[in-house]
């Protein structure tokens, strides 16, 4: 595979390995080869090693092996292959994310240390013990001397089938996502039905077991840990993850300690923690992925202190040559005891010999039937034996201050390789970060979980603009572990999957309802405390609450004010020199243009000739401002774009935040106002409700148990869906409308913009390549002008035919990159750009 953006490029090319590379070159390593033209020479992978060639010509040599580490691995290869051929995009451009830059220091320090683990292995003697030991540990090491061995390339070239193509994507013999409106059956062979979840063995549906070890150990004492995910039933998630299952989880809307550190995070974060945890206990890697760092600051901080709770140390900080050596040993954290009822980390419980096992329920709610074998079973034998996951970490090449690995753009280049070396490690990890975390390589990958996957940060920025979630779906589908959606609000794409039966749902259990007061819905005299900004009960409410604790007040806009205007006419004010929009920081700052930055000195309007300016809206610094002169005695924090906080304490205050921008409070708030409901509906989208709906059930999800939250300006169908906390049932009558209407994700969508001849002919092949019914499942709208003397066309088409689809507008694609003419008077290397560009389920023609 070459890394270039060039379409026509997007194949695998055969090159001949000259002896000298030939024990250093294995799939996975990077290498340089040489183009046929101009003495130019590409970086690329080799994704297969054989001992035969198809071409009849003569081969060109591998010119080198850049490094013999394989970085590339199977797995990830046959990821970014079906996610580039869903959206009809590079291959290249997704294993770009997939692996990041190598650093030449991290990568030789982090070779020496595998080195040195090796040789400080001693050998085994022989004797029966040695013996038993050897047989048990057999199987790892015969794996781990496969990878090493010169076999192991052929190997690998026989178990990735996605190795052996070549130009999948312009015959379009490439297997199509297996998506499930059309099979919905479609399972991994480990795969177990989701929405049953029993024990293969048994029928039950057992909690998570315990450790059958000797009572008289420490160790055993610790072994005998195990990690509950509370709030939705006993041992139901547990048993999701064992079996592999896929899964919608409802998070609990309330925030919760951490532990002894004194942090507090959403209660979504300690389930996500413990599921990582409980995953790590089965032997298995999890990957976590988040919108944004604050959330990964939170799940980072909740993962952090369950590990400590079982025993192991909090995670270090790598160095920036690389992962810190593994150390000798490891204490069990003194703060860890027996976990009564009352315990401050409410996910790590004792697991006593001889306690019964309650009957558990699985993800429809139903309580589970016994074997039928007519005996009870014991809760060891109604499950599988599950170690303590800090006692698993450290049984592995790193130890347990290793054991989260953390994949995120803040990091530097040297950072962020260091974590992902450390994930080719065959030891089960937790891989935690942002939307490329969800291509990281896993060592027998048990779970992939999504917090929020609604939010527009999980989709790709960047060609071929994936989310995370359709990735995600695609990897769970390739490697049969299993997959949980979790979040405050169910997003219609999810509820869509949960209909057809393709996701079961997990619901709290038992239910958290949080105290929602819409003013719309309470009867006032007064017409202008109706129509007020804050209408009186919210400033009663916010005035009571301030008396014991923080308040958290949720504004549309950042800033002072979002719009400045003439304050004779009213019109909008304008730079004089670029036209762009005046802004202004403060009331005492001189308004300045948002564009050009030059400074209103001698504004005129255009208009009237008026001189004077007045603000329109409100920010979050005028809002803090305004609330600051309310309540002069009281502390007032923002937190917004420009300066965002993570936590706040406990005591008073008023911490103005826009949305997605607020902060954790020690205890959660005591209050929670949200403003400016009607402005933030007003924006032209699709996706405007169940946005906002988002938006604000993560706010409510922030306050205290039993806590008001006072949502301002919003009533109807949105005001009762906060209310009774029902968002799968707003999903559902959405995602009917949606049906209704053929607008996603009821559909899939596709933009075509280029010329009006491009377009033109690749709209024509697309109806070309379709025929009987399916002809039926396509429909074209437009073409419509679009930027630069282009035009755009939406095709909207069926998930049956998406990979027809994917694959037509793909060779199109190439066809138009191929055909591409030398410009007179430009340098012989010159192309013009592409007049053709491709873009699946894009959310912006939506807006």
């Amino acid at each position: 595979m070459l890394e270039s953006p060039l379409p026509q490029l997007d194949r695998l090319f055969d090159y001949r390995i000259p002896e000298t590379l030939v024990a250093d070159a294995r799939p996975g390593v990077r290498v340089k080869v040489p183009l046929r033209t101009a003495g130019r020479v590409s970086r690329g992978y080799i994704i297969e090693v054989t001992d035969h060639q198809d071409f009849v010509g003569t081969l060109s040599d591998v010119e080198e092996v850049v490094s013999p580490l394989a970085v590339l691995t199977p797995e990830v290869w046959a990821l970014a292959r079906r996610v580039a051929d869903r959206a009809a995009g590079n291959v290249s451009d997704v294993v770009r994310l997939a692996v990041p830059p190598r650093q030449v220091r991290v990568e030789k320090a982090w070779l020496a240390r595998q080195r040195s683990a090796v040789d400080a292995v001693p050998a085994p003697e022989d004797g029966p013990a040695d013996a038993a030991a050897t047989a048990e540990d057999g199987p790892a090491d015969a794996a781990t001397a496969a990878e090493d061995s010169p076999a192991y390339a052929a190997t690998a070239a026989e178990e990735a089938p996605a190795y052996a193509a070549t130009a999948e994507v312009a015959t379009g013999t490439t297997p199509a996502l297996l998506d499930p409106a059309t099979t919905p059956a479609v399972r991994h062979p480990d795969a177990r039905t989701t929405p049953a979840m029993l024990d293969p063995d048994t029928g039950a549906t057992p909690a998570a077991a315990a450790v059958a070890t000797d009572g008289n150990s420490a160790e055993a004492e610790a072994g005998r840990r195990r990690v509950v995910v509370r709030g939705y039933g006993h041992g139901v998630v547990e048993l999701a993850i064992k079996q592999r299952g896929r899964f919608a989880l409802d998070a609990v809307p309330t925030v919760t300690p951490t532990g002894g550190a004194g942090d507090w995070v959403g209660s979504w974060a300690a389930t996500m923690a413990a599921m990582a945890v409980h995953t790590l206990g089965l032997g298995r890697s999890s990957i976590l992925v988040v919108p944004d760092y604050r959330d990964q600051e939170q799940l980072e901080t909740a993962l952090r202190a369950l590990l400590a709770e079982l025993g192991a140390p909090a995670p270090a900080a790598a160095p920036a040559d690389g992962p810190a050596p593994a150390p000798t040993g490891s204490t069990p954290s003194p703060a860890v005891t027996d976990a009564p009822s009352g315990t401050a980390n409410p996910a790590v419980t004792d697991a006593p010999s001889g306690t019964a096992n309650p009957p558990a329920t699985d993800a429809t709610g139903s309580t589970a039937n016994p074997p039928a074998t007519g005996s009870t079973p014991s809760r060891a034998a109604a499950t599988d034996s599950v170690p303590n996951p800090a006692t698993t970490a450290t049984r592995g090449a790193t130890s347990t201050a290793d054991v989260i690995a953390r994949l995120d753009a803040r990091q530097t280049n040297p950072e962020r390789y260091a974590n992902f070396l450390a994930c080719l490690e065959p030891t089960p990890r937790i891989i935690v970060g942002t939307r490329s975390a969800i291509y990281a390589p896993a060592h027998d990958l048990g779970l992939i979980a999504l917090w929020d996957e609604a939010d527009p940060l999980h989709d790709e920025p960047l060609s071929p603009y994936v989310s995370s979630r359709d990735a995600a779906l695609i990897r769970q589908e390739q490697s049969g572990a299993a997959l949980a959606f979790v979040a405050h609000s169910r997003s219609t794409e999810v509820q869509r999957l949960v209909e057809l039966g393709f996701l079961a749902e997990i619901a709290q259990s038992p239910r958290i309802l949080p105290k929602v007061i819409p003013t719309s819905a309470q009867a006032s005299t007064d017409r202008h405390a109706q129509s007020a900004r804050i209408p009186s009960s919210a400033w009663n409410a916010v005035r009571k609450a301030l008396e014991t604790g923080p308040v958290l007040v949720q504004v549309a806009r950042p800033g002072y004010s979002p719009v400045l205007a003439c304050a004779d006419c009213t019109n909008p004010a304008h730079c004089l020199v670029c036209d762009g929009p005046l802004r202004s920081t403060s009331r005492q700052a001189p308004p300045s243009c948002a564009w050009c930055g030059a400074i209103a000195a001698a504004w005129q309007c255009r208009t009237c000739e008026g001189t004077r300016f007045t603000h329109i809206g409100q920010g979050s610094t005028r809002t803090a401002e305004e609330l600051g002169r309310a309540f002069p005695a009281t502390r007032v924090i923002v937190s917004d774009g420009s300066r965002s906080l993570g936590v706040v304490g406990g005591e008073p205050a008023l911490v103005v935040a826009t949305r997605g921008a607020e902060p954790v409070a020690h205890g959660g708030y005591h209050a929670v106002l949200l403003l400016d409901g009607e402005r933030m509906l007003a924006r032209e989208s699709l996706t405007v409700a169940e946005d906002c709906l988002r938006w604000w059930a993560n706010a409510i999800a922030l306050a205290a148990p039993r806590k008001p939250t006072i949502i301002v300006g919003v009533g109807g169908e949105l005001a009762r869906t906060l209310v009774t906390w029902q968002h799968a049932r707003f999903a559902s009558g959405e995602l009917v409308d949606r049906r209704r209407l053929r607008f996603p994700p009821a559909v899939r969508v596709a933009t075509v913009r280029g010329t009006p001849e491009s377009v033109a002919g690749a709209v024509n092949e697309l109806h070309d390549s379709v025929h009987g019914e399916d002809s039926a499942k396509i429909d074209v709208l437009g073409p419509v002008p679009d930027e630069n003397d282009f035009v755009r066309s939406i095709v909207r088409f069926d998930y049956s035919v998406g990979a027809l689809v994917a694959a037509t507008l793909r060779a199109a694609v190439i066809k138009n990159a191929a055909n591409r003419r030398k410009t007179p008077g430009r340098p012989t290397n010159y192309r013009t750009p592409p007049t053709l560009r491709v873009r699946f389920d894009d959310r912006e023609i939506l807006e």
